[in-house]
Order: structure tokens, then C-alpha cells, then sequence
């Protein structure tokens, strides 16, 4: 009896590990056969994948490719177009920058800027874009790319200085005449965006038309003609990029705030990498006190400009409303470094100092306060004479003084 045990046990011990050995052996009979293809014939396969829009098998094709000829720059680069158009755009960015190291050509940096831009990082792609600029001068993409950061991340002059000398040149190219327009009536410059706004008139009524007089009429504070425009054009194309956002402003100003939300909401629903949607619904989130809610929005903001002093103050008055006043702390000590004459950072930043009973620093704060109020007073227009603040200053006032009151 004992040894009939002991037999049926030794054969329930064989049992599994004969299992396992077989489970082994056939993952590796199945890899082998994986990798039994020469290289040549792996990346022969994997381009044609890629060209037949499998995009998952080509990159499988082309990382077994790379585990066996990982010198193989181009074979690195198309991986970064495969995953990049497979929208996974984070491994793109890692395969575009093995491939420059291997051979640092412009078009790869192109691809990798293309990359960045697409994952929401237009400050990184700026960087990648004006190095290629540097070796493709001529290069109209590289052009239009960096115009298109330019303009995500506020950078209005700077459109308008890439922009004017071509678009002489590319007055067929409705692109640059946009960016163009739109640069210039954000930069203040309406009458001069008039005149590009006409030229895409010309082609007939559209979308763009519509959503650039819009933006136009909101910048000279004209809210109803604003919000007549950008109905119109997102009647003719529900789905065109910033009009929900340039509505949901409009909307704000005309007092309809819930309706507001619901634009930049659809904003984010077309592109969740806005700047502006993403600011004003976390902005909206922390005055109606849903500080939890309103982090990640200013969040992707920062993603999108890091460093933006209206997000990090937003984030600092999330952080108050939270009670974690040692980070509010540390966000405004931060912020009043860099943006000195941010008066409502200094005033947050008081009252966080009461509350953490540092009373000399909160008193420091309130004096610097006062000091640059008084600053301001000065500079004020003379009576009858008409400000013009930028549209940024005159959002981020309005911005701050709706939580002046906050704790």
C-alpha cells in the first residue's frame, strides 16, 4: 500500500514537470519558427505590413528585426512611423531619438518633432523644429510644424515672423493663411488679420472663415458678433478644431457658464491636448470648489506650456482649497520667482503664510503687494485714453480676480 502511494506520487510530480517542459518546448519551437526568417526577409516583411497599414505586425516584424541588426538606422526610424501611426506616439519618440543617435539626420528629427507635437509636447517639438529649420531652411513641413507649436503655445510674434515671408509666396496655402491670420488678430494686429481673413474669403464661405472673424470679434470684446461667427462655423463644421473653444469663451463672457463647459469640453473631445480648454475647465472646476477635479486639466495644460504662470497659480489655488498648504506653499514661492509681478500669486501666497502662522512673511508678502499696486496706479491710462491690454493679461486678470476672494 505504502509503495503504490509513493509510485502514484512520483507520477503526480512527473505529470507537471513533464507539462512544463512541454509548455517550454513549444513556445520555443513557436519562436523559432518566429525568427526562423534571414533578417533581410523580416524587414521585407515588416515594410510591406507597414505599407498594408498592419501597423501591429509590422512593428513586431521590425523589433525582431532590431534585436538581430540594431545599427540599422532607417529600420529604427520606420518602427518610430509605425508606432507613431499606430498612435503610440511615447515609443515612437524613443525609437525616433535611437535612430539619430545612430545616423542624426534632419528628416528623422522632423519625424521625432512630429511625434512630440502630436503627443501634446509642442514645447519639446519647438526645439526639435528649429534644429531642423537650421538644416532645411526650405523645407515648407518643417515650416508649417513650428508655426503650428508656435501658435499652441502663445507664441504669436513669433508665427507672424515664420509666416510673413511665405506666405507671399503660398497664397494657394490655407494653412499658412490661417496661422497667419490667427497669429496676428491674437497678437492684436486685427486690422492686419482682417486682410488675411479676406484673402480666405475669397475662396468662399467656410468654417475657417467663420471661426476666424469669430476669434477676431472676441478679441475687440464684440461677444455677440463672436458668438454669431463661431455658431456659423461650427454649423458648417461641427468638428473643425478651436471653435468649440473659442465659443466656450464667448459663451463665458455672455455669463452662460455650465454651457461654457460643455464647449471646452467638446474642444477636448477633438483634441484633449488644447491649452486654452484645458485652463478654463480647470478653472471653472476650482471655482465651483471641485479642486480634485480641476488638477488633471491644469495638468495637460502644463504638458502643453510647462511652466505657464495662470496654470501653476490655478494649481496653487486647487491646492489651498485641498488643505495641502505646504504645496500651494512651495507652487507660489515657485511662481512668484519667475513671475515677480504676479500680483494674485503674491496674495495667495500671503494668505497661505497666515495660515501656516508665518506671520513675517505673510506681512512681507502684503508689502510687496502694495508696492506693485501702487506700481500699477502709475501706469494707468490717462482719463479718455482707451487700454489694450494683450488678450492673455486681460483673460488671466479676469481669471484671478474671480478667485481673489478664494482662501
Amino acid at each position: 500500500m505504502g509503495n503504490r502511494s509513493a509510485a502514484g506520487a512520483s507520477v503526480f510530480l512527473i505529470g507537471p514537470l513533464m507539462c512544463m517542459f512541454l509548455i517550454t518546448l513549444l513556445s520555443a519551437s513557436i519562436l523559432f519558427g518566429q525568427t526562423a526568417q534571414t533578417p533581410e526577409a523580416l524587414l521585407r516583411e515588416a515594410e510591406s505590413l507597414h505599407r498594408a497599414g498592419k501597423l501591429d505586425q509590422a512593428i513586431e516584424d521590425y523589433r525582431l528585426f532590431l534585436v538581430r541588426r540594431p545599427e540599422v538606422f532607417q529600420a529604427r526610424s520606420d518602427l518610430g512611423a509605425a508606432l507613431a501611426g499606430a498612435g503610440r506616439y511615447e515609443e515612437a519618440i524613443i525609437e525616433y531619438r535611437r535612430a539619430l543617435k545612430l545616423e542624426p539626420l534632419p528628416q528623422i528629427r522632423l519625424n521625432l518633432a512630429l511625434a512630440y507635437h502630436k503627443a501634446g509636447k509642442p514645447a519639446i517639438a519647438v526645439k526639435e523644429l528649429e534644429k531642423v529649420r537650421a538644416e532645411m531652411p526650405n523645407d515648407l513641413r518643417a515650416a508649417m510644424l513650428l508655426a503650428d507649436c508656435y501658435l499652441r503655445l502663445g507664441e504669436n510674434k513669433k508665427v507672424i515672423k515664420l509666416l510673413d515671408p511665405l506666405e507671399p509666396t503660398q497664397r494657394d496655402n490655407l494653412a499658412i493663411t490661417y496661422m497667419l491670420g490667427t497669429a496676428l488678430v491674437r497678437d492684436g494686429q486685427v486690422a492686419r488679420g482682417q486682410v488675411v481673413i479676406d484673402k480666405i474669403l475669397r475662396n468662399g464661405d467656410s468654417a475657417a472663415a467663420r471661426m476666424m472673424l469669430g476669434e477676431a470679434r472676441l478679441r475687440v470684446h464684440d461677444t455677440p458678433g463672436a458668438m454669431d461667427e463661431l455658431s456659423e462655423a461650427l454649423k458648417l463644421d461641427p468638428k473643425i478644431p478651436l471653435a468649440h473653444s473659442l465659443y466656450g469663451q464667448a459663451l463665458l463672457e455672455s455669463g452662460h457658464r455650465s454651457e461654457a463647459m460643455e464647449a471646452f469640453q467638446a474642444e477636448l473631445g477633438i483634441d484633449p491636448n488644447e491649452f486654452d480648454p484645458n485652463l478654463y475647465l480647470g478653472t471653472l472646476l476650482n471655482e465651483g470648489q471641485q479642486y480634485g477635479q480641476a488638477l488633471p486639466y491644469f495638468a495637460r495644460a502644463l504638458q502643453v506650456r510647462p511652466g505657464a504662470p495662470e496654470v501653476s497659480y490655478q494649481i496653487a489655488i486647487a491646492q489651498i482649497g485641498l488643505g495641502k498648504l505646504e504645496q500651494a506653499q512651495e507652487t507660489l514661492e515657485a511662481l512668484v520667482k519667475v513671475s515677480p509681478s504676479f500680483v494674485e500669486a503674491h496674495v495667495s501666497l500671503a494668505k497661505v503664510y497666515y495660515r501656516l502662522h508665518r506671520k513675517q512673511d505673510g506681512d512681507g508678502e502684503r508689502r510687496i503687494v502694495e508696492k506693485l499696486n501702487a506700481e500699477a496706479q502709475t501706469r494707468k491710462p490717462a482719463q479718455g485714453e482707451k487700454a489694450d491690454p494683450p488678450e492673455q493679461r486681460r483673460r488671466q486678470s479676469e481669471s484671478h480676480r474671480r478667485h481673489h476672494q478664494q482662501p
